[in-house]
């Protein structure tokens, strides 16, 4: 089990970071007083190992729990419990900065300055930072560049293609788009086995119906051109943080082209190593209803 501690400055981008962690799979638990930072562990472990990756936001926002975090680390290091520190700093002209932004006050100053706050809490993360594995400066940091660097560092760098979660969806058109789409694509111009009478009945998910759409050469160059524009696509979603990528494809009744197409696609992105999956959201529609002639 992969367990991180996340702490650090108030306004350095612990929400932020805590984001991305969940993002990657990570149960996340936010303002997790220290001293139940041991029961909590405990009971990961004895979760058979369903909860493989855990992420805990510890912060001076903990008030005087704050102060047992060090005798929460010794319990951790003796039950050997291994855990891992990450820091997140900035310089005090950006968090200054940052909370004038959010309007916000310091925890430490509700009703003072902001850099009174910000430097007592240094005082306080002093000794914190100093055994941290992992510190990052988000001073000239944007949100995104913060995502890239979490994802660097606790993403599955053995496997990177596997970072960011793909649907191919087939859709019928008549029955509207997919509203969570990210990519739409029509293939109402490939000849249609609808109006084939041996193949009318039959789905894409058929070897009939399959053998006839993806013989095509609209279908084949098609298929070959997305897969290629996607091998470029899919690594720079994945370089700004995006998780997930919904692949619509689209005929007029979502039964046969789009199906067929479909299926292909998301076989050859895992020929490629990609973590896609596959769904029909219309296929079992009633074929009696008929499709509308283009």
């Amino acid at each position: 089990m992969r367990f991180v501690i996340v702490t650090g400055l108030s306004g350095a981008g612990k929400t932020q970071a805590t984001r991305s962690l969940e993002d990657l799979g990570y149960f996340c638990v936010d303002n997790l007083p220290p001293t139940l930072i041991s029961k909590f562990a405990e009971a990961c472990m004895q979760s058979g190992g369903n909860i493989e990756k855990v992420a805990l936001v510890i912060d001076i926002r903990g008030g005087v729990f704050f102060d047992d975090f060090f005798d929460t680390l010794n319990y951790l290091k003796r039950n050997e419990f291994k855990y891992e520190i990450l820091f997140l700093d900035a310089s005090d002209e950006v968090l200054i900065k940052r909370f004038k932004e959010t309007r916000r006050s310091h925890p430490l100053s509700p009703d003072g300055r902001v850099l009174t706050g910000i430097t007592q809490e240094r005082e306080k993360l002093r000794e914190i930072k100093n055994i941290a594995d992992i510190i990052i400066d988000t001073s000239k940091y944007e949100i995104r560049h913060l995502r890239e660097k979490i994802n660097e560092t606790y993403g599955d760098n053995k496997n990177p293609e596997r970072q960011l979660s793909i649907t191919v969806l087939s859709f019928g058109f008549k029955y509207g788009i997919p509203v969570d789409s990210d990519l739409v694509f029509d293939v109402r111009f490939i000849p249609n086995p609808f109006y084939i009478p041996e193949l009318k009945e039959y789905s894409g998910n058929d070897a009939p119906v399959k053998e006839y759409v993806l013989k095509q050469s609209e279908t084949v160059t098609f298929i070959d051109k997305l897969i290629d524009m996607l091998k470029y696509l899919i690594p720079n979603y994945r370089k700004e943080g995006k998780r997930q990528l919904i692949i619509s494809i689209g005929c007029t009744g979502g039964r046969h082209r789009s199906v067929a197409i479909a299926n292909e696609i998301h076989r050859r992105l895992n020929e490629e190593n990609y973590n896609a999956k596959i769904e029909h959201r219309d296929v079992a529609e009633d074929l009696h209803k008929g499709e509308k002639k283009l």
